[in-house]
């Protein structure tokens, strides 16, 4: 039987989703977790792979197995065998033909920046800071140049693994909302560091270091070495992937009849 999960994790207490033999992941806690109520192994595969640091609220994976259990099983004993910093949030039995990364249509990522004199001390690890005030205006119009389906080799890591740099930017978004800037990027796919780095570049537009004109420059010239820094993690949380609607998964993670 296949299994379909929802996750959240505070990406601070992790070195990001992947296993990894040298430190504490999320895929590790997580497979550790279910492989004790299983009382046999279980592997996982989620909608997207998150890097250290990055968090999220909607994180998808599926996994199978022929063990009897409940999804209120699968759930709450996962969940005491969790870190404190991770929770499935909720499980269900989905087709066979469910796959978390291979049949999501979209996935959605949240950048938050505090934007006043003092360093953040509550939620440090959960928001990015930036003292000087940053013109919202301009980065969101610089921001739409990116809207649609482009070589998105400006904004991708050295070390991204994927076999090309073609993605569709379905919609973004920065607007303030009382003391902090919040960007919105929902895209079918994203490169490694795509969305930090689009971050980075946007910055120096909102601080009226660069044009608003300089996003598109960037995207049309293909060249990382000339875009903005990446972005600290602390301000990425990955919200979640969204799925056709006859997959039958949570209202946050479907999308009409396709």
């Amino acid at each position: 039987m296949r299994w379909a999960l929802g996750i959240e994790y505070d990406g601070s207490a992790f070195l990001g989703w992947q296993r990894l033999s040298h430190g504490p992941t999320v895929q590790g806690a997580v497979e550790a977790a279910l492989s004790f109520v299983a009382d046999s192994p279980i592997e996982v595969t989620c909608a997207g792979r998150t890097d250290s640091g990055v968090h999220a609220v909607g994180q998808v994976v599926h996994f199978d197995s022929d063990v009897e259990r409940t999804p209120y099983a699968w759930m709450m004993g996962a969940n005491t065998r969790l870190p404190a910093q991770a929770a499935i949030t909720w499980a269900m039995a989905v087709d066979d033909q469910f796959h978390a990364r291979f049949s999501a249509l979209s996935r959605h990522y949240r950048y938050r920046i505090l934007q006043r004199p003092a360093r953040p001390a509550l939620d440090a690890r959960r928001i990015a800071w930036e003292r000087r005030t940053l013109d919202v205006s301009r980065m969101h119009d610089a921001a739409q140049s990116l809207l649609g389906e482009h070589d998105f080799s400006a904004f991708r890591t050295a070390q991204c693994q994927a076999r090309h740099p073609n993605r569709e930017l379905q919609a973004i978004s920065v607007q303030r909302c009382d003391d902090e800037v919040v960007i919105d990027v929902q895209a079918n796919a994203f490169l490694h560091h795509m969305v930090r780095n689009i971050v980075g570049s946007l910055l120096p537009i909102g601080r009226g270091e660069q044009p608003v004109s300089w996003m598109a420059e960037l995207l049309k010239g293909r060249d990382r070495s000339v875009a903005g820094p990446t972005a600290v993690a602390d301000g990425l949380c990955f919200l979640g992937p969204r799925y056709p609607e006859r997959f039958g998964l949570p209202a946050a993670h479907s999308i009409g009849a396709v």
